[in-house]
């Protein structure tokens, strides 16, 4: 009897193990404890006559105004949902005309498949706003670089901005936020 009980645990053993090691892969709870620092430089400062051929967001009324690129578009600070999270959020129109979105200081957990997203949904506090971010528009910019530092994400640049109101740091895995920031425009 002894013999069947042990050869019994074999196999249980072994579904056990292929159980956890299919969690870990898909949870993957070690992000929770390590950093990953990213320090990317902000865009390069240059300056523009006003009179230059690029497409500009506002019209000047001295052609001899120089204009200092990147433009700041909007901007935003950081709160926390379902992991702490702090920093700063700033989007920058480049002289060529292209958008990015920076995230300056980032301070947050890491985890699987967090995704940088722009949408049009409302920021709340707490645990009210975990999970508002896919129920409407959203444009994913890519996984997230790090989880700490400073960081440049391209935007499409047929994304209409008027149709953004926030970012969300997005859990794919678990459908939740990490954290999220209204953006406020600037002109």
């Amino acid at each position: 009897m002894n013999f069947l009980k042990g050869k019994a645990l074999v196999p249980v053993a072994l579904l056990a193990v292929v159980l956890l090691t299919v969690a870990a892969y898909f949870f993957q709870p070690w992000k929770l404890f390590i950093d990953t620092e990213v320090q990317e430089a902000a865009p390069t400062v240059t300056a523009v006559p006003s009179d230059n051929s690029t497409a500009l967001p506002r019209e000047t009324k001295d052609p001899s105004e120089v204009i200092q690129y990147p433009l700041v578009l909007s901007q935003g600070v950081l709160v926390s949902h379902e992991h702490q999270t702090s920093g700063e959020v700033t989007i920058l129109q480049l002289e060529d005309g292209s958008r990015v979105l920076r995230l300056e200081n980032l301070d947050t957990s890491d985890g699987p498949r967090v995704e940088v997203w722009l949408t049009d949904a409302p920021v709340f506090d707490g645990q009210e706003g975990w999970r508002v971010f896919d129920d409407g528009k959203y444009t994913s910019l890519g996984a997230m670089k790090g989880n700490q530092g400073n960081q440049n994400y391209e935007i499409p640049l047929d994304l209409n901005l008027s149709d953004v109101s926030s970012i969300s740091l997005w859990c794919v895995t678990f459908s939740v936020s990490f954290g999220a920031a209204e953006l406020i425009p600037t002109a």
